[in-house]
């Protein structure tokens, strides 16, 4: 167990090299380069080349003009996909296109690509825009023979700025500033946090020093088309925060949270003060008023005792001696009274006049268990989305870190987390509880396959895959989630932060892992 334990820090430590998490990378690996070849009685007779990016694991949407030969000649042009990462390329089947939108739908199987999601939204004026593709220029300076053509490599990211939209041949475009070339052809234009506004499709003629400008297929038509192909495809609607703004706002957050706190410490402690000093006015109000009526009734014993023994005078002198010493005593015990009257009275103590706090039966204990079925929504302002359409999440809270009934949730201080790393989507995604605040967080890092491949290699030695009451096994998984922890990006690609909520009776609607 040491051992396995060693092995894995290792691999955390060599694989803790990359920097951060970068959106746009994360969207070039569903990015690919779409070569056509034509082959006439064994010949190759045509060759092209462009670009295209993943709406679906196996389904590549590109330009229709990059596959239009496969369109017309299905049984003589050959088209090849080739992804951005890997040692393979793949054969593709058109499978849709649209002439008028400048758009088609391709199909291929052997792998699977991570799909990128289309932002509804629209660009804002100026706003940062990047394209992603295999410009044809570039491959011409670098290639070195046609085997560098189905080779995968990253695709080249140009930037530019948001220009306006237009329509050209009865389709809605974006003007972008963005350099492509031909080659870019069919691949995606992206936002900041990588979401796809549209797809490259054109550029201008710069004659005579004119400024060049590109055109792509905005994401409204890449949607009415993809909706006629029946093909299901991720949407986002929330505007893009990039991380460094993201984080800020957590810093700010975590600041008012600060301030709010030392503001409702001094309200309390004033609050207490006050409280105090009401307190202690009335028990100094009560005290004098004791004291006055002890010293009152002391002053009344001592009257009562001088008269009591001027009256044993009285009747010691009339001979009646019994009487004289009976009434004698009852003078002297008055006037001992008085003395310890007297001697008894309150003192002006004041850490003796505060009373002392009464525990409050009735007071509400924090419910710092929170256990059963919660249904947990989206916090926007404390959540930064790039790719996921969020909806409410379902939670069933068991004891002792269960979730849903199957998911063993680690000790992580006041928390519960659990790390989930899957066998075939390019996403790591770090579950966390809190049930103080109750509070469900999914942070979620877009990891290329080389950096899955480790994740997964220290995901094999978790040995604990279904719930526990056993602390020794939940120990363990929180020393393994530690290395998988340490092992990922510094900075997160997405970050869904959910409220939660006891959950209303019948079933659940959605439900996390």
């Amino acid at each position: 167990m040491v051992r396995r334990l060693l092995m894995m820090v290792a691999l955390a430590l060599a694989w803790a090299m990359p920097a951060r998490a970068d959106d746009i990378s994360a969207s070039a690996r569903g990015v690919v380069r779409i070569v056509t070849i034509a082959v006439v009685n064994d010949e190759v007779v045509g060759f092209g080349h462009g670009s295209g990016f993943a709406v679906a694991p196996n389904r590549i949407v590109t330009n229709a003009h990059v596959v239009e030969l496969a369109d017309r000649y299905p049984d003589n042009v050959v088209i090849g996909i080739v992804p951005s990462e890997g040692d393979k390329s793949y054969q593709g089947k058109l499978i849709a296109i649209d002439q008028q939108r400048d758009l088609a739908l391709i199909e291929f199987s052997g792998v699977r690509l991570p799909p990128l999601t289309l932002y509804t939204g629209a660009p804002g004026d100026g706003e940062a825009l990047i394209a992603l593709g295999y410009p044809g220029n570039v491959d011409l300076a670098t290639a070195r023979s046609a085997a560098d053509f189905i080779n995968p490599q990253s695709p080249v990211r140009s930037q530019g700025g948001f220009a306006g939209t237009r329509t050209l041949e009865g389709t809605s475009v974006l003007l972008h500033t963005a350099n492509i070339a031909r080659g870019n052809s069919g691949g995606p234009l992206l936002d900041r946090c990588g979401r796809v506004l549209g797809v490259n499709s054109a550029i201008t003629r710069a004659d005579e020093g004119d400024s060049t400008f590109a055109f792509a297929i905005a994401g409204n038509e890449l949607a009415a088309f993809l909706q006629g192909a029946k093909q299901p495809f991720a949407t986002v609607s929330v505007p893009c925060t990039s991380v460094e703004e993201q984080l800020a706002q957590e810093r700010n957050a975590d600041e008012k949270a600060r301030l709010d706190a030392e503001a409702r410490a001094r309200a309390d402690a004033a609050k207490s003060a006050n409280e105090r000093e009401d307190a202690l006015s009335q028990a100094r109000a009560r005290n004098i008023v004791a004291r006055e009526n002890q010293m009152a009734g002391a002053g009344l014993l001592l009257v009562l005792g001088a008269l009591a023994l001027g009256g044993a005078g009285l009747l010691l002198s009339r001979d009646r001696r019994r009487e004289a010493i009976w009434v004698a005593v009852g003078g002297g015990v008055l006037m001992l009274g008085a003395v310890v009257l007297f001697l008894t009275r309150p003192s002006f103590d004041e850490s003796r006049m505060l009373p002392v706090p009464k525990a409050n039966a009735g007071a509400a204990v924090p419910d710092q268990v929170a256990l059963g079925r919660m249904t947990c929504a989206l916090v926007p302002e404390r959540s930064r989305i790039t790719v996921s359409n969020v909806a409410k999440v379902e939670l069933d809270i068991g004891a002792d870190g269960c979730i849903n009934g199957r998911t063993q949730y680690a000790e992580s201080g006041t928390l519960w987390q659990r790390i989930l790393v899957p066998d075939q989507d390019q996403t790591v995604s770090v579950l966390v509880w809190d049930p103080a605040t109750k509070t469900y967080t999914n942070t979620r890092y877009l990891l290329s396959s080389g950096q899955m491949t480790k994740a997964r290699q220290l995901r094999s030695g978790v040995e604990l895959k279904t719930c526990s009451s056993d602390q020794a096994a939940r120990a363990n998984l929180a020393s393994q989630q530690q290395a998988l922890r340490a092992a990922l990006p510094p900075v997160y690609n997405e970050k869904l932060v959910y409220s939660c909520s006891p959950a209303p009776s019948g079933p659940p609607s959605a439900t996390a892992k």
